[in-house]
């Protein structure tokens, strides 16, 4: 499987260059489509995002996207109802080809903005993900890894971390949530680490997408 991984648009979906965005089997994106979380900015990402030339489009909210929390579940339903080439993970999975992918928007506490969860409350959230996943986007990174602050501060989840060392099957693990922090980690008996953060600490553009596949 060939995929592209972004994150954190932001509203600013439409400035990655093109050639960034040729096509291939699947696009991910963890999450961070908006800037306040409107509908109107929802469906704008989703109009955009609905057309690229990608087979499968996998997509999971974040923090700034607070439609996805508060919102009704029949209006988010009809939202995504417009967009049948679009699939949006919600402590959900969906499987393509034999590879199994798994998507959760919650992170720790961050600046009370959507999708957060105190302390052990984040547990069940990751008690649900299933032991065989092969691909998991999660909002935020895991603790220690591609989760610094540029004050320093090391901002993932340590409960996440502890889960991912059941994973026995899983290939990669994508987030974003910290801009600065973008980049890759490949642990040297484990799953590939991305944070695939496209925009700066700035929220200008700055980074490029990932491009990788995925072999079982």
């Amino acid at each position: 499987m060939k995929i592209t991984c972004i994150s954190d648009t932001h509203n600013k979906h439409i400035q990655i260059p093109s050639k960034y965005l040729l096509g291939g089997d699947c696009i991910l994106h963890s999450g961070d489509i908006s800037g306040r979380g409107s509908r109107t900015e929802v469906e704008a990402f989703l109009e955009w995002y609905n057309e690229l030339p990608y087979t499968h489009k996998i997509l999971i909210a974040g923090n700034h996207d607070f439609f996805f929390e508060e919102a009704p579940e029949y209006e988010i339903e009809a939202v995504l109802a417009k967009y049948p080439n679009i699939t949006y993970l919600n402590d959900s999975g969906v499987e393509i080809d034999g590879i199994k992918i798994w998507g959760s928007p919650v992170q720790p506490w961050f600046h009370d903005w959507a999708f957060n969860r105190k302390g052990e409350e984040i547990l069940k959230h990751w008690d649900m993900i299933p032991m065989d996943t092969h691909i998991l986007l999660t909002h935020g990174p895991i603790y220690g890894y591609l989760d610094k602050t540029r004050g320093g501060d090391l901002t993932g989840c340590p409960y996440l971390l502890d889960k991912l060392k059941d994973f026995t099957n899983l290939k990669l693990h994508q987030c974003g949530h910290i801009h600065e922090a973008y980049g890759s980690f490949q642990f040297a008996d484990g799953p590939l680490l991305i944070n695939a953060s496209v925009l700066n600490l700035s929220y200008n553009m700055a980074n490029v997408p990932f491009e990788l596949e995925i072999n079982l």
